[in-house]
């Protein structure tokens, strides 16, 4: 089966598997994820420069739970470009953001003519579920290929296997170093408090997430340099 043709059977089964119905209702625990991740993208992007000004990428984006918040912090609608393989999801992408350029498919097929064109180009979760090393590396190349010098991968995904799910695999920074080997200043930030002690504490999120062992995702920040900037 082709790597892409698996990915899309993995959603598949995840999709329709009963034991995953309600994990990512609404919850205290989702509220403080949410909040928390999305603090750490403001500063990052807005570091950057004005969102208005910028052109943002997202490889990806599902049915676009994370196009909202980017036009809250100030992304002009035409500035938003959003990549997504799944039919389906798709279809409810385009229907929930018309204003947003949408591209389908594999990412790795997106045209040539968008190469350095985008300020951020952003990822949530993708990587965990491919588990083709060749694939990773192939869609990692793609992303740097479509952002502009002096832009930056933002990158957010966990770091450890779960062994209820063979579908997925963690990605450690180590391996996201390796896959940008271009990239210059690049930073982690671990957060995301683990989700079985998560969804068992709810409200008690912040207590628990002040403890680093205790977070299973990081947010990296994968810098593409400008001519002649020094690796960091």
């Amino acid at each position: 089966m082709d790597p892409t043709e698996a990915i899309a059977a993995q959603y598949e089964r995840r999709k329709n598997d009963p034991r995953l119905s309600g994990l990512y209702a609404p919850s205290a625990y989702q509220r403080h994820l949410i909040a928390e991740r999305q603090t750490h993208y403001e500063r990052i992007i807005r570091q950057l420069g004005n969102p208005a000004e910028l052109r943002l990428l997202e490889i990806g984006a599902g049915t676009g739970g994370n196009l909202p918040f980017f036009l809250e912090l100030g992304f002009k609608p035409e500035h938003l470009h959003a990549n997504e393989l799944l039919p389906d999801r798709v279809k409810a992408l385009r229907e929930n953001h018309p204003e947003v350029t949408v591209h389908s498919g594999d990412a790795i097929g997106i045209g040539q003519e968008l190469n350095a064109s985008f300020d951020v180009v952003f990822q949530s979760t993708v990587f965990t579920s491919i588990l083709d090393v060749a694939l990773k590396r192939r869609l990692a190349q793609r992303m740097w290929e479509l952002t502009r010098a002096g832009g930056l991968v933002l990158w957010y995904d966990f770091t450890f296997d779960n062994p209820r799910n063979p579908d997925v695999k963690g990605v450690k920074p180590a391996e996201v170093t390796a896959l940008f080997p271009e990239a210059r200043n690049i930073q982690f930030c671990r957060v995301t408090l683990a989700p079985p002690i998560g969804r068992r504490v709810q409200r008690l999120y912040p207590l628990f997430n002040i403890f680093p062992f205790l977070r299973t995702h990081v947010i990296a920040t994968l810098h593409k340099p400008t001519s002649g900037t020094p690796k960091q």
